[in-house]
């Protein structure tokens, strides 16, 4: 497969490895709600952030959204896209050397980029995928770069978003960007017979009327309908909510279309012919040319629900249709090329944050159906780039028909914008707001939720000299252990020496007083009755400690020692 080269690649293709771990540290004064949510907002450079976010995330994240610099050269973003920021400018200078001082912008962006990446790959699940926001700068260095990284049979597509007129292009206006899509596993997902599937646009809001007109009309679906149907008229021409417009009828089922139900003129001449007769008058209804869509037994089935899904007219001489519930369709594949204006989005941050808070953000929505496609209840959608917070709104909006909550990370940078504007529309979507901006200044209800402010500790967990640091707790090197042994994310409890048991092997660690004992020969010390009293596991064990002092019995007893800090070189 071609691969792509730049200036400084051979410096950074391995520089993840070197990025030294941190830890994560809580900020109470800047969380909000149930901090123990799981959702985080963390502030930091966003590689070492995920450094520090591996050993408990590694391969939990089912989506990563990412909406990275697009490298346009525009120096007045508030996250400067054109990759020349002080932070970035000396990450190249210790990292890719003199080198960095004369690279040009797309191989600044690349350098950037790439141990990133191969960060992010390691946080998804075998059945995760990542999004990638980008424009015609990078498009096809970013296309390059992630079948380098993870894989070009794990492309999915690359989605066009038509955003929009703009007016001052001297040659072609571009109105579009792009959402490059890679999968982790693409292979597994077609094994599971995986389908990606988002709400259809307006759905929710023609759904949410309907139920109010049920509450106040009951069971008078003549009423309803000619109320849905003078809805519809009042809606604006492009409303995603008109396109549902012929769905007016209504039982006690739900709002439905009365569709087709002749069979498809194909040339078949042995289409099912069968009569059906009309509730009413008891006589046979008019037949379609083509016969029935539906075998005998199938249609006998459909009337014998209550409510029938057949859709019959006044009398026999209109030909029967079925119905086509709404609730039923109300999700489709997300296409490749699709339309929602940009501005919109602008318009929701500033209405939460105030007018010019920040320049060009994603919209939630959009984040939203993407992210939908994906998750399951329960799963987590990281977003390295955070930026305005997008994806956590995004993500709350999701929860709100989801019984067990989709949890977000997000990573910000720069510490103005983490505080003030991530954390702060977050905290308005789970808290409620009224608009700062904008004709309406109605209050919006707050979607609840909760999340964790946390920053980086300025420290990594080990010092100069390779020791751990004296005031990592158990449970936060519980985390680096577990990593460092299954190359997976912990979740455990931390509150046992055993941590737990991976591929058929017990994982122990010995740390800090865990069995009550601080002593230099005591609990951090692998010996005969410190093994006497750790929790039993009849198959092979591996055992971290400051030492191991147990001679021969350690093979006999199906034993594979590591010396902390030593065998943590993660």
């Amino acid at each position: 497969m071609p691969t792509l080269n730049w200036i400084g690649k051979e410096a950074v293709v391995k520089h993840h490895k070197e990025v030294p771990f941190r830890l994560l540290e809580p900020v109470p004064e800047l969380s909000c709600g149930d901090s123990g949510s799981g959702n985080l907002i963390v502030q930091g450079d966003n590689l070492h952030a995920l450094k520090a976010l591996l050993p408990r995330y590694a391969g939990q994240v089912k989506c990563i959204y990412i909406d990275p610099p697009y490298n346009t050269g525009n120096e007045g973003w508030v996250y400067n896209d054109n990759v020349n920021s002080p932070e970035i400018r000396k990450w190249l200078g210790e990292v890719v050397g003199k080198e960095g001082e004369t690279l040009d912008r797309h191989d600044r962006w690349l350098c950037m980029m790439y141990p990133r990446l191969v960060l992010l790959r390691q946080f998804l699940r075998e059945d995760g995928a990542i999004f990638v926001s980008i424009d015609d700068n990078e498009v096809g260095n970013l296309q390059a770069l992630m079948r380098e990284v993870f894989g070009a049979t794990n492309e999915v597509a690359t989605i066009v978003w038509e955003k929009g007129k703009k007016g001052d292009s001297k040659l072609v206006s571009v109105t579009h960007e792009y959402i490059v899509v890679f999968a982790r596993n693409k292979a597994l997902l077609k094994e599971r017979k995986v389908r990606w599937r988002r709400k259809k646009p307006g759905i929710d809001a023609v759904l949410e009327h309907y139920e109010s007109l049920r509450k106040k009309h009951g069971d008078d679906h003549a009423t309803i309908r000619k109320e849905m149907m003078a809805w519809y008229r009042a809606l604006p021409k492009g409303d995603p909510r008109k396109a549902h417009k012929h769905y007016n009828w209504s039982d006690k089922r739900g709002l439905y279309f009365a569709a087709d139900f002749a069979g498809p003129d194909d040339g078949r001449e042995n289409r099912p012919r069968y009569p059906i007769l009309h509730p009413v008058t008891q006589q046979p209804c008019a037949m379609p040319s083509t016969g029935w869509r539906w075998e005998e037994d199938t249609t006998k089935a459909a009337l014998a629900e209550d409510p029938p899904r057949i859709h019959f007219g006044k009398d026999h001489t209109t030909i029967p249709n079925r119905k086509s519930y709404l609730f039923e369709i109300d999700e489709e594949p997300m296409m490749s090329v699709f339309y929602k204006d940009g501005r919109a989005a602008t318009l929701e941050v500033e209405a939460i944050l105030g007018a010019g808070a920040f320049p060009f953000p994603k919209d939630s929505e959009v984040i939203a159906d993407l992210v939908g496609m994906v998750v399951e209840p329960g799963d987590i959608v990281l977003d390295s780039f955070g930026g305005s917070g997008t994806t956590a709104h995004a993500v709350l909006r999701l929860n709100q028909h989801l019984k067990e909550p989709v949890r977000f990370i997000l990573v910000e940078l720069d510490e103005d914008v983490a505080r003030n504007k991530t954390r702060e529309r977050v905290r308005k979507a789970i808290e409620g707001y009224t608009p700062l901006a904008g004709k309406k200044r109605i209050p919006v209800e707050g979607l609840g939720g909760g999340f964790q402010f946390c920053r980086l500790s300025a420290e990594p967990l080990f010092d100069a000299e390779g020791q751990i640091r004296r005031d990592v707790t158990f449970a936060q090197l519980a985390e680096f252990v577990w990593f460092a042994e299954t190359g997976t994310g912990y979740t455990g409890q931390a509150d046992s020496p055993l941590l737990g048991v991976h591929e058929g092997r017990a994982i122990y660690l010995l740390y800090n007083g865990i069995l009550k004992d601080k002593s230099v020969g005591g609990g951090n010390v692998l010996t005969g009755p410190v093994f006497d009293v750790l929790p039993k596991f009849p198959g092979p064990k591996v055992i971290y400690a400051a030492a191991n002092r147990m001679g021969a019995r350690t093979a006999r007893e199906g034993i594979t020692f590591k010396q902390t800090p030593y065998a943590l070189e993660v």
